[in-house]
């Protein structure tokens, strides 16, 4: 083919999706359903011109649809990474995580149910083997989200509705193609009929895949610092991610291609806001928007412009199978949505669908562009016989077609009818009081704007009229539903201020103020929240922030190293992110509760905005006792973090008023370009965070301690190699009651508690505990547990025996304590000690 004509019919192609998007949208259609007419079409027209007697003169154009320069392969391999991959860059994934039984439950448990009701009643009927109709119901079991989503969106349906329905297809895609392409090598013979291999390859190429994709995303995601500032580069690199990992896992891994770039595009969602800066990625979202569009688009319209080429020869027969396989379909589907999805809800694994959502479900199931790419891919095997090939391509293209014309056009009439296109009484209320307070703020405008440009008040004085009418109507819908509980606005209330605090988090990375390394613990605690408040309300809430504050799985790892390898930069590390994440957290608990006072209390009412303002209160003293527990061990590093904090906040306002006075034309774009240069230079010197010293040096501890001030230097030096320091952080138990002493403590900086039931008696520095028990021989008889963070000197018994043999002046200090315990009434009752200078 001559390239100019292929360009130029390209180009048509493009032109042809672009006017058909607002005649989709007068006509009231989704525009998938109007690609495919209009690729079918294309494709009549193109065939009629090749092989009619009247002219020869659109030849050469016509065979350019007729017979395509692109292949199945080809086609799969340009268009379907970067379709998948935009899917999962636009999926709320942490709200995804919410329904993730349902999700899971359609993708995979309906893709086979699917697969083999649809073998299975086609096999008696059609005129070839059993894998070949079960090749045919995994080709037709892919679900196409673009045009049920973009129906729902255009009616306005639940938020939730379109999560599962885009979660769905997203998985079953990859779950139907794992499938297919092992039922096509079953039917070439390239691998063996066995169904336990078969599961085992399934599941090893399907959890493969998920490893795969997650493991490449990691290292892009590592490499988007490197081009911070570049967005141009960021999105690049964005780009070229999906293919190299269909590539690898297709031609290499040998796992689930498709699998492995679905698991790349939800890590990389996950990750990727934490690596670069808001605008950056809002800008990808865009860019991305714009490749899905012409990569959906056009795949629809090649693989429509096919259907002629491929329903050729399609016969009465043929109607009686499609027929089955519609109705195999749908009872599958409905088998799965009305059987199994209330079993979860039972068993507690996935919140309730309700009943209005399983229908649209039903009808939902939707085949599209993916379908037609398979179907398509087994015209062209050269491995199956033509009567196998001709069987599986004219019944997935018809079952297409059938899916697109019936449910197409009546998914939007089904919503409407079940009446989700309406706002619940929760939402209604909100509406009515956010409208009261905008129009009102808007009137205000208008009326400064008419006196600001002296217009006089008989052509100003109806506009605003019109605005107090409105303010009128709208306080009136929000009254019809002021019977809405306290419970739900206060739910209603923290919805908004848990999306509130992710929106502060980006906003405070995006202008510099939050480093990397930061947001990453700030994105998953306000992942966490939105979360616990959208599932337990309040409680939720409270839990979540909570939950923020407590010492991680990685941080009790960190304090092992060092207790038992003497390895304290992991320890340090983590306490100074730590450090950093508390202080961010007080800065936007105050935001909180500013934006509560200003927007959130004028919309949920006074009662319900006290509710609210005290919760987030509560959670801000939780965040200022954590700090002060920080601040009094390491006062130093505090204010050096919070100086860092207030040179890089006069950093971003520097970089805004060089760049306003650029946009007005105050300064050139070579000063311009100096000052921000300049800049730079002094935030990336800035930018680099104080190391954090643990205070853990042994001689130091010793020096610290009362019990050891007056022994000599070779003294000290034989009893720190027998000395192991210890960090413990508020609330971290120390000793139990009733366990084997084996260790004691002498205290050098923090304080502890010690709880033995009837008494409880808190120590500090200079003190001892744990002693008692090596003493006696006994089991601990008491509990001890950090107050705040501390600087321990650790001894085992063995070494304490030693040390007590070294150190006749400790253990006289030690023996007068014993008498003097012995001599309470209740002798066993403590495990402490006190110094000289403390008793």
């Amino acid at each position: 083919m001559e390239t100019p004509i292929v360009v130029g019919c390209f180009a048509g192609l493009l032109i042809t999706i672009s006017l058909l998007q607002p005649l989709a949208r007068r006509l009231g259609l989704a525009p998938s359903v109007l690609l495919a007419m209009v690729g079918t079409l294309i494709g009549i027209g193109a065939i009629f011109l090749l092989n009619t007697e009247y002219t020869d003169a659109f030849n050469t154009i016509a065979i350019v649809f007729v017979d395509p320069p692109l292949d199945a392969e080809q086609i799969l391999y340009i268009f379907l990474p970067i379709l998948l991959f935009q899917t999962s860059l636009t999926l709320d994934v942490r709200r995804i995580f919410e329904d993730i039984g349902p999700i899971l439950l359609m993708a995979v448990v309906a893709v086979f149910a699917a697969t083999f009701f649809i073998g299975l009643a086609l096999y008696p009927l059609g005129n070839v083997s059993l894998v070949a109709c079960l090749l045919l119901g995994a080709i037709v079991a892919t679900t196409d989200p673009v045009a049920v989503v973009a129906i729902f969106r255009d009616i306005g349906a639940p938020a939730r509705l379109g999560r599962i329905v885009e979660g769905e297809s997203l998985l079953n895609d990859a779950a139907a193609i794992v499938i297919f392409i092992l039922l096509l090598g079953i039917l070439t013979g390239s691998q063996e009929l066995d169904l336990a291999n078969a599961l085992m390859a399934f599941f090893r190429s399907f959890i493969g895949g998920a490893i795969v994709g997650a493991l490449v995303a990691r290292l892009f995601v590592m490499l988007l610092p490197v081009m911070r500032d570049l967005p141009l580069a960021q999105v690049t690199l964005s780009l070229a991610l999906p293919y190299v990992i269909y590539v690898v896992s297709d031609q290499s891994a040998d796992v689930s291609a498709v699998v492995a770039v679905v698991s790349a595009g939800i890590v990389f969602n996950l990750y990727g806001p934490s690596r670069i800066m808001l605008e950056d990625w809002n800008f990808l979202h865009h860019v991305w928007d714009q490749i899905a569009f012409w990569a959906s688009s056009l795949i629809f319209v090649l693989a429509s412009i096919l259907i002629p080429r491929l329903v050729e020869g399609f016969q009465p027969i043929d109607i009686l199978l499609l027929f089955v396989v519609a109705v195999a379909a749908l009872v599958s589907r409905a088998l799965v949505i009305f059987g199994l999805l209330p079993l979860l809800s039972l068993f507690r694994m996935g919140e309730s669908v309700s009943m209005k959502f399983k229908t649209v479900m039903l009808w939902g199931g939707m085949r599209g562009a993916v379908t037609l790419t398979l179907a398509l891919s087994v015209s062209e095997h050269q491995g199956l016989s033509p009567e196998v090939a001709a069987f599986v391509t004219k019944l997935a293209t018809g079952f297409v077609l059938f899916t697109l014309l019936v449910y197409g056009t009546s998914l939007k009439p089904l919503i409407k009818l079940l009446g989700l296109n309406t706002l619940g009484a929760r939402d209604e209320a909100l509406r009515g009081q956010f409208l009261a307070l905008a129009l009102a703020d808007v009137r205000q405008q208008v009326e400064q704007t008419a006196q600001d440009y002296q217009i006089e008040p008989r052509i100003a004085d109806p506009v605003t009229e019109t605005y107090t009418e409105r303010v009128k109507t709208a306080i009136e819908t929000s009254e019809t539903f002021a019977d809405l509980k306290d419970k739900e606005r206060v739910i209603l209330g923290l919805i908004a201020l848990a999306d509130r605090e992710r929106y502060l988090v980006l906003n405070h990375f995006n202008e510099k103020t939050v480093s990397r390394r930061a947001i990453s613990l700030h994105l998953a605690a306000a992942g966490q929240i939105a979360d616990l408040t959208r599932s337990d309300g309040r409680a939720g809430y409270n839990k979540a922030s909570r939950q923020a504050l407590r010492f991680r799985f990685s941080f009790r790892l960190a304090q092992w190293l060092q207790r038992r390898l003497k390895i304290h930069r992991p320890l340090a590390i983590l306490l100074a992110d730590r450090f950093e994440f508390l202080l961010v957290c007080r800065i936007i608990s105050n935001e909180l509760v500013t934006f509560n006072h200003a927007r959130i209390r004028p919309l949920v009412g006074e009662r319900v905005g006290t509710i609210l303002n005290d919760t987030l209160c509560a959670r801000r003293d939780d965040i200022l006792r954590a700090i002060d527990a920080l601040r009094l061990q390491y006062p130093d590093y505090s204010d050096a973090l919070e100086t860092q904090f207030l040179r890089m906040t006069g950093f971003r306002l520097e970089e805004t008023a060089y760049g306003m006075a650029h946009s007005q034309a105050l300064i050139g774009a070579e000063l311009y370009n100096d000052l921000h240069g300049d800049l730079m230079r002094l935030r990336q010197q800035t930018r680099q965070r104080p190391d954090l010293d643990l205070g853990l040096q042994t001689k130091d501890l010793l020096a610290k301690h009362s019990l050891f001030v007056d022994l000599s230097p070779k003294h000290l030096n034989d009893i720190a190699r027998m000395m192991r320091p210890t960090f413990a952080t508020p609330g971290e138990r120390l000793m139990r009651k009733g366990e084997k002493g084996d260790l004691v403590y002498f205290i050098a900086s923090g304080a502890v508690e010690v709880r033995t039931g009837a008494d409880t008696i808190r120590l500090g520095r200079g003190d001892v505990v744990g002693e008692m028990a090596l003493l006696t021989g006994k089991r601990r008889t008491a509990d001890v547990t950090a107050l705040g963070y501390c600087q321990l000197l650790g001894l085992s018994a063995s070494d304490f025996q030693v040390l007590m043999q070294k150190t006749p002046e400790l253990k006289a200090h030690i023996d007068r304590l014993s008498r003097e315990r012995q001599s309470m009434n209740a002798p066993d009752s403590l495990e402490t000690g006190k110094a000289d200078d403390e008793t």
